[in-house]
């Protein structure tokens, strides 16, 4: 018997769920926990920030009404006193503030008249440029935001907050704060938290390790015996160590050694029959007795006839294949030759050959019948496509030869000696026979496509300017009274297709449109990028196209309107080799019409991002 390898084991298997339960579970406390204890963290700091913001806040109204309160003073000389006074307030408050960096008064004109930084004291009397504080100058509402300092590798608490004198802005406090020891807490408790998971594993894997030994000891067991008896050793037990569903499987697995060893006495009567069924299990197998009821049938016949295998026992093997109405059962022991069964429905052409072959005793006695079930509807639904292949290729071909035989017959008869005449018959036959060489290059194609001999030469393409380039180059060539209309996405796509290969796509799904259009009708062109492909849609506002018939148009020569799909010049395989070429991109093509409103054909295409953004930094 075949070694099991460590990871087939339910041994492993059964450590391994239960690890990953504990990890799982420890991860999902983990992260809850980690992001509450951030998220209050930095609550608490903030507010501690914004209780000293508040007394600080006070100072300085305090000093803007004493200054206001000053009579017989120039309103210059009041603004020169009151920076005066917020920078000592500031200087003497700059002690108290843990962790704050730097904290920055600006007057109502937006000019700067106070900082606790001495690094920044040249900036007293200029003009703030931080964007933050205009915002909150020009909105009178309070903003925060937590940055990075990318100099100091550090992050910041920003914060701009009104500053009100009796209800009347009259400047802007200005703070920023280091919170980075905020994360480092979060960062220390996310350690421990690794390390107590990482300990925790270590005693789930002993604890699972112990688990699976009681559980698969006495499977292990069965299994040795479950070998023993493949060699026809029946005289071991399997030793039963408990009541529970394992011991009871050991009692049943030992119950059923003793019945085994008493049906081999049986088993050599029916070999023969046994042999003769085994020799055509490749398929679905069907066994009667010798009135023709079935007694046996295999798991693929039961499938094939899509009924269960303990509904088809005892019923009449006519009955169950469906043939009940052309055969009977004596008919189909001298039947020499295969029967095909159409099982076909309305949606799915589905289609059974079945060979059947009596079963007889030494003595001649017919004891049943076997019916092989073979599948054969992929091979009638090729054989047909090949059929109507060859009847479109030859109903395509005879067309323009029958033309050009006719045309040339008039040459021959002395129609070239028609000045008025003759070139027409020329340019007919001209056309008829480029059209013949349309419909071969494109077979060439399909077979090319077919055999995988065409190989896609990938490479990378700008595919908005590429989709213009053709879209412009139609453009140029489409009637006056057809209107275009692009709706191309403006986000950069880099992809990597055959550049050829797509244009024949595109090429295809415009000439069909325009081919299509009415005068005085519109051809929309979308290019839009879909999580990891894009999407390109082309719309027209032709005749459109049945519902019945969405599905077939990517089929070879299939054609909505055959009249004037020739008179156009289409061979009928433009679609079928689009989406071939799309199939081979790895991409999907479809159709989506509303008849006399209108076709849109859309197919995508796979899209990597190979741009990466840059991260921006604080200032």
């Amino acid at each position: 018997m075949k070694r099991l390898k460590i990871y087939q084991s339910i041994h492993f298997k059964i450590v391994l769920v239960y690890m990953l339960l504990v990890l799982i579970a420890m991860q999902i406390i983990s992260a809850y926990f980690v992001q509450k204890v951030e998220h209050q963290l930095v609550y608490n700091f903030q507010q501690s920030i914004r209780d000293r913001v508040s007394l600080l806040e006070n100072n300085i109204q305090d000093v803007m009404d004493d200054v206001d309160d000053k009579a017989n003073t120039s309103a210059k000389e009041k603004e020169e006193a009151a920076e005066v006074e917020i920078q000592k307030t500031m200087t003497s408050f700059s002690g108290s503030l843990t962790n704050v960096r730097e904290v920055r008064v600006v007057n109502g004109a937006g000019r700067v008249i106070g900082t606790t930084s001495s690094a920044n004291q040249t900036m007293v009397g200029q003009q703030a440029k931080d964007q933050m504080i205009r915002r909150t100058l020009l909105n009178n509402t309070k903003e925060d935001n937590i940055l990075l300092d990318k100099d100091k590798k550090q992050r910041v608490w920003v914060m701009a907050q009104p500053l009100k004198l009796q209800n009347d802005t009259r400047g802007v406090i200005y703070i920023v704060s280091e919170i980075e020891p905020v994360y480092t807490q979060v960062t220390e408790i996310t350690s421990i938290f690794v390390k107590g998971t990482i300990f925790a594993m270590a005693i789930t894997c002993l604890l699972g390790v112990w688990l699976a030994r009681t559980i698969t000891k006495p499977i292990k067991e069965m299994r040795e015996q479950a070998v023993a008896m493949t060699r026809g050793n029946y005289s071991r037990k399997v030793k039963v160590y408990g009541m529970d569903e394992i011991g009871q499987l050991a009692s049943a697995f030992n119950i059923l050694t003793r019945k085994v060893q008493d049906a081999q006495a049986s088993v050599e009567g029916e070999s023969r029959k046994l042999s003769s069924i085994l020799s055509y299990m490749t398929d679905g197998v069907i066994a009667t007795d010798r009135r023709g009821k079935i007694m046996l049938i295999n798991r693929p016949a039961a499938d094939m006839l899509k009924i269960k295998q303990e509904d088809a026992m005892e019923r009449s093997i006519a009955e169950v294949l469906n043939i009940d109405s052309n055969y009977t059962y004596e008919k189909l022991l001298e039947e020499k030759e295969s029967v095909t069964i159409d099982l076909s429905t309305e949606r799915q052409n589905y289609v059974l050959r079945a060979n059947f072959s009596a079963i007889q005793r030494e003595t001649g006695f017919i004891n049943g019948v076997i019916a092989v079930l073979h599948d054969i509807t992929e091979q009638e639904r090729i054989d047909a496509e090949l059929r109507e292949f060859v009847a479109n290729v030859s109903h395509e071909l005879r067309t323009p030869l029958t033309s050009m035989a006719s045309y040339l017959e008039a040459l021959g008869d002395g129609a070239w000696k028609d000045t008025t005449i003759a070139p027409h018959f020329i340019q007919v036959t001209q056309n008829e026979t480029e059209r013949m060489i349309r419909l071969v290059n494109d077979l060439l194609k399909l077979s090319r496509l077919d055999s995988g001999r065409t190989k896609l030469e990938r490479n990378f393409v700008h595919f908005n300017s590429f989709f213009n380039q053709i879209i412009d180059r139609h453009e140029m060539s489409k009637k006056d009274s057809i209107n275009f209309k692009r709706y191309i996405t403006t986000e950069y796509i880099l992809i990597e297709i055959d550049e050829d290969k797509i244009v024949q796509v595109i090429d295809n799904i415009i000439s069909n449109a325009t081919k299509y259009s009415p005068d005085g009708g519109t051809i929309s062109f979308y290019l839009a990028r879909q999580g990891d492909e894009i999407k390109i849609s082309i719309r027209d506002q032709g005749m459109g196209i049945p519902k019945n018939n969405l599905e077939k148009i990517f089929q070879r020569f299939f054609r909505v309107d055959k009249a004037r799909s020739r008179a156009m010049g289409g061979t009928g395989l433009g679609l079928a080799i689009s989406k071939e070429m799309i199939d081979a991109h790895g991409g999907r093509i479809w159709a989506e019409s509303t008849e006399e409103k209108g076709t849109i054909i859309s197919f995508t295409l796979p899209y990597d991002d190979f741009v990466e953004d840059e991260e921006e930094g604080w200032e």
